[in-house]
């Protein structure tokens, strides 16, 4: 007899379902997974608004950085003269638009010049650099190509003593640091940065 009952027992507990508290707990869950999700894909897609702009201003560090490495490397300028304007040298502080090098070759300098598109024309944005982009073909060279604008762009370049472990300055150590910041509509700023060190002997 007892035996029976136990058998109808375990037959009804087999036959019962979810109840109601569950499924709200698993509608809860789920949700909160769908959620993360649709978070990381609203991260992945800001991230490809700005690639090609963070790849521009980490490119333009580089370049900036490296000719002033070649400059002093190959003494096209002293010295004396990698500083700010404000301390005796000749990079213009603070930050500046991304203008083309003057006669010195050295961007950032007093001397910066508007840039040119390759048909000669000057760049729009008041000079500042620009880039030939394809067009909806995809082929550089056709007469669909745009050009895009650095004018959202600003570099700066500063340049200061490095101090020794007592606290004295080094006399034959720069340290530099060149930053390149822009603005995209919808977006927050973005900056990028390189530091490094230039001696006085090369």
């Amino acid at each position: 007899m007892m035996q029976n009952k136990i058998t109808r027992t375990d037959a009804r507990k087999a036959e019962d379902g979810f109840t109601l508290i569950e499924v709200m707990i698993a509608i809860v869950v789920m949700s909160v997974g769908l959620l993360a999700v649709i978070a990381s894909f609203a991260t992945a897609i800001s991230a490809t608004q700005s690639a090609e702009e963070d790849l521009i201003a980490r490119q333009k560090v580089l370049e900036a950085m490296e000719s002033i490495y070649t400059a002093r490397n190959a003494q096209q300028i002293p010295f004396a003269a990698v500083a700010n304007v404000s301390a005796g040298g000749i990079f213009v502080d603070g930050p500046q638009p991304l203008k083309c090098g003057g006669p010195d070759g050295l961007v950032g300098t007093a001397d910066d010049v508007n840039c040119t598109t390759q048909a000669g024309a000057t760049c729009p944005d008041g000079g500042a650099e620009c880039m030939v982009l394809p067009g909806p073909d995809g082929i550089l060279g056709t007469a669909d190509d745009v050009t895009m604008s650095l004018g959202n762009f600003t570099r700066t370049i500063a340049v200061t003593p490095v101090l020794l472990s007592n606290g004295t300055v080094n006399n034959n150590m720069m340290a530099i640091s060149i930053t390149v910041s822009y603005t995209k509509a919808g977006l927050p700023a973005r900056s990028f940065s390189a530091n490094g060190l230039i001696s006085a002997y090369h």
